[in-house]
């Protein structure tokens, strides 16, 4: 590129971080969009050709509790999409602008991971072609991101664990962050293989009051639509933990870093949490493991707390 005369387009698209910018807010958008729906339970055009039924006739199933059911999913998706967005943001504008290759590498992966996780539906068996033609439009102006990012890394850099140089608090609350980054990766893991296999667990099917059988009665296509829903939440959340982990494990301590997991915890934390009572799904067993995940977190938030450090 040229620095001294760059076209319209070099110049806008410059060292590759505004189109990860444009991916981040993409994903923002989708995030709001889906918890917009599903306030609204309403269901996109396309789920209803699929199924061949009329929102009504969904909303007979089992007093409508397979509905409330298939929202909360979408609730929780649609909050880790804006989780990943918010530390995509921070991630662009501030380590990657600094050439922390450990920054590149996390988006890299974790975004690798999110977009991958779509091809979750040769498990389930339904092709989401909304989901299909946005990763179709992102994931290009996602890879030129990624390679026109490279010019930023220190070339002899390699990723330090910023958490061997922190003491006290600091050290004991990144180690707090870091547990819950892992525990969503693994509940990401989870949740996407049993999205793509058995779809539900013992408590969904009690909630809803109706069996497996029942629901393939009901509709056929029922089943994979749901197991589409949990297969993409479970990716989301799987890459969400990538990034709380990474950022627990290298990032200096900042005061933007700490309002970019705050930010990002509210939305995927609150979503996923806040959506059960709305809906009435409070099963203890099945809440447990989010509830512990976003005390962890919480209490990784006040013992990093900004002070002296900017």
């Amino acid at each position: 590129m040229s620095t001294q005369n760059p076209s319209l387009l070099e110049a806008v698209v410059a060292d590759g971080r505004p189109l990860l910018q444009l991916t981040a807010f993409a994903l923002f958008f989708s995030g709001c969009f889906a918890l917009f729906l599903s306030i609204r339970r309403e269901f996109l055009p396309h789920d209803i050709a699929f199924l061949g039924m009329t929102p009504d006739q969904l909303c007979a199933i089992a007093e409508c509790r397979v509905v409330a059911f298939m929202f909360h999913d979408r609730v929780a998706f649609g909050g880790v999409l804006v989780a990943i967005a918010i530390l995509y943001f921070w991630l662009t504008a501030v380590p990657l602008a600094e050439g922390a290759t450990w920054a590149w590498w996390t988006v890299v992966i974790s975004g690798g991971i999110g977009f991958l996780s779509f091809l979750s539906y040769l498990g389930h068996g339904y092709l989401d072609t909304w989901h299909g033609m946005g990763s179709v439009a992102l994931v290009p102006i996602f890879l030129a991101g990624l390679l026109r990012s490279r010019v930023l890394l220190r070339s002899a850099a390699r990723a330090r664990a910023a958490i061997r140089g922190l003491q006290g608090r600091q050290r004991l609350g990144r180690l707090a962050l870091l547990a819950t980054g892992l525990g969503m990766v693994l509940a990401g893991a989870t949740i996407l293989t049993v999205g793509m296999t058995g779809v539900f667990v013992p408590q969904d099917l009690k909630f809803m009051r109706v069996s497996i059988a029942e629901l393939d009665a009901a509709n056929p296509r029922l089943v994979p639509l749901i197991a589409h829903d949990r297969a993409g939440f479970g990716g989301g959340l799987l890459s969400a933990g990538l990034v709380v982990a990474a950022c627990a494990l290298f990032a200096n301590p900042s005061r933007s870093l700490w309002q970019a997991l705050a930010g990002a915890g509210t939305a995927g934390f609150g979503a996923a949490i806040g959506v059960h009572p709305a809906v009435g799904y409070t099963d203890w067993f099945h809440l447990a493991p989010a509830i512990a995940g976003s005390l962890l977190f919480v209490i990784g938030l006040a013992l990093t707390a900004p002070g002296q450090e900017g």
